[in-house]
């Protein structure tokens, strides 16, 4: 019998993001969401989740397209002089990648990062990253250091089997190929470390090559092809009109997204294949 991990990623980006998390969560089949330290809604969005104590809520680590924690000064590095990450996730990768010297100011960033969280209240079950950010070599040995630090024992180790589904479609076909290759290479060498550490992640995660196209009429054929194991399924929800949401994502279909976490035949479906919905805590949602 499949398990099933529903995430909404970007809770605390904007009201709009923010609405769209509790909403899937009271009327549909999401389980968590992963929180944004720097989001410009993340103090509503702690509010909410204290009072959605069964909605689990992870860390959204935020190193590219996003603000800092700390302040332009402590960081001159990663951010430009109003606290602004680079927009280009590859340059971020590779600038991380190879100038050492900036390493010292992502593990202050990131521990800066967790420690918001934390101080807010919040207990985390797990992180993962914007654009996945969690997966770039450097940032993830620094999260293998950090994240027992705060209580976290499970982990998003993005990897997607490109299935016909995904070429289905017609769109992104070259880039859905070099992502699933660069994300299972990336996840090769991340699984040794978790294990080594204790640490927990899905058998597979369904999100990356379909990011913002989480429809409904997608995610009930994804559905009729899950493998037994575990997977987590990862959306972007989001209520418009919302500034935040059009500034950051104008492109992602984030209604359509919301529309299907709460899609009376996809819990239908979710009811009939037997289908497990649970949180990385283990709990189990009934819907």
């Amino acid at each position: 019998m499949p398990s099933v991990i529903v995430n909404a990623d970007d809770f605390g980006l904007s009201p709009g993001v923010n609405k769209a998390v509790i909403r899937g969560w009271r009327e549909g089949i999401l389980t968590s969401a992963s929180l944004m330290a720097s989001g410009d809604a993340f103090q509503e969005a702690v509010t909410l989740a204290r009072e959605t104590p069964a909605l689990q809520v992870g860390l959204h680590l935020t190193l590219v397209q996003g603000r800092s924690v700390l302040p332009p000064a402590e960081i001159p590095g990663l951010v430009d002089g109003t606290g602004n990450f680079t927009d280009n996730p590859v340059l971020a990768g590779v600038r991380y990648f190879f100038l050492k010297g900036l390493r010292r100011q992502l593990r202050n960033e990131i521990e800066a990062q967790l420690r918001k969280v934390r101080d807010a209240g919040i207990s985390l079950s797990h992180v993962d990253g914007h654009l996945n950010i969690q997966m770039q070599p450097v940032v993830f040995d620094i999260l293998m250091e950090l994240a027992p630090l705060y209580g976290i024992t499970t982990f998003r180790l993005t990897r997607e089997r490109l299935t016909p589904l995904l070429l289905a479609d017609g769109e992104r076909v070259l880039g859905k190929r070099v992502d699933a290759f660069i994300f299972d290479r990336l996840a090769a060498r991340g699984h040794p470390h978790l294990k080594r550490r204790g640490m927990r992640c899905t058998d597979e995660v369904k999100g990356l090559l379909n990011s913002g196209r989480m429809t409904k009429e997608y995610l009930l054929q994804l559905l009729d092809e899950l493998h037994p194991g575990s997977t987590e399924l990862y959306f972007h929800p989001g209520c418009l009109p919302c500034a935040g949401i059009t500034r950051r994502m104008p492109d992602y279909r984030h209604e359509e997204e919301l529309a299907a976490l709460v899609s009376p035949a996809v819990i239908r479906k979710v009811k009939e294949k037997g289908i497990r919905l649970m949180n990385y805590r283990g709990e189990e949602k009934t819907v």
